[in-house]
């Protein structure tokens, strides 16, 4: 699907780091690797894929303001437009040699998101969305498919996700465990694989049925936000009257056949 200058060049840059990611992941076992909080690791992949991301979003668009994982934020002379991006979304699962990670990278206007770029490099599988145009992916074919979100009704048919607080966020865990509790008995299964972005992507492609997640940052769901949503999904903030989700940090969505029910179960 033709997109627009803004999106062919997320998905330029995307693709072009999730290269030089792709190779370092090959050689997991060699990376020099720090830690950066408890449970919560930094590596030089990691930093080097933001380098490449933000070199070429800004050379396209030097005007626009930052906010990436490892380089923090930072206003443009545009005070409108930012970039959001992390370019390691499940960074636990890479150090481990898990092929299950991402590239997020969002473009957001007047605190909305109007475009978003989630690339699985391992997989090769590209989702992408700008506001209006509907959800796509891109996968090995090199074949655009349109991306939509599953039909089903029924809870007690559907598949969901979530992720499991650990150690710095272990606050948040007796209240999980509660969601998990009433969830699990009435459900086909819940999962949790360690990347929001692919989450909320695959609730776009119709994989899970619902997901649900807090102490969350906006680079973790800027752009599965929109992706999720161009495919059909409803997605509020956990809390019942939040703002936009990447700017409060929790999230909760699924198809419209269930939401309602959905998120009585979880919001309780």
């Amino acid at each position: 699907m033709p997109g627009s200058a803004n999106l062919n060049t997320m998905i330029k840059a995307a693709r072009i780091a999730g290269r030089s990611l792709v190779k370092d992941f090959r050689e997991v076992e060699n990376l020099q690797v720090s830690r950066k909080g408890a449970g919560d690791f930094v590596s030089k992949a990691d930093t080097a894929a933001e380098g490449i991301i933000r070199e070429i979003l800004s050379e396209a668009r030097p005007t626009y303001g930052w906010l990436g994982e490892e380089t923090g934020g930072s206003d443009g002379e545009d005070p409108t437009r930012r970039w959001i991006v992390d370019p390691l979304d499940g960074t636990t699962n890479f150090l481990h040699g898990l092929p299950h990670w991402a590239i997020s990278i969002a473009l957001e206007h007047k605190g909305k998101v109007v475009s978003g770029v989630i690339f699985d490099a391992a997989k090769d599988e590209l989702f992408f969305a700008e506001k209006g145009t509907g959800a796509w992916m891109n996968g090995p074919s090199m074949k655009d498919e349109r991306l939509r979100v599953s039909a089903r009704a029924r809870v007690s048919d559907s598949l969901y996700a979530t992720g499991i607080p650990f150690a710095a966020s272990v606050d948040d865990l007796p209240s999980t465990i509660q969601q998990l509790k009433r969830l699990m008995p009435i459900c086909a299964g819940v999962r949790r694989f360690g990347s929001a972005a692919l989450d909320l992507a695959y609730v776009a492609a119709g994989r899970y049925d619902g997901y649900w997640e807090r102490g969350l940052k906006s680079w973790d769901i800027a752009a599965g936000v929109i992706i999720a949503r161009e495919a059909g999904a409803i997605v509020e903030t956990l809390e019942e009257h939040g703002d936009e989700p990447h700017a409060l940090g929790s999230v909760i969505c699924s198809n419209d056949s269930q939401f309602d029910e959905f998120k009585k179960i979880i919001r309780v």
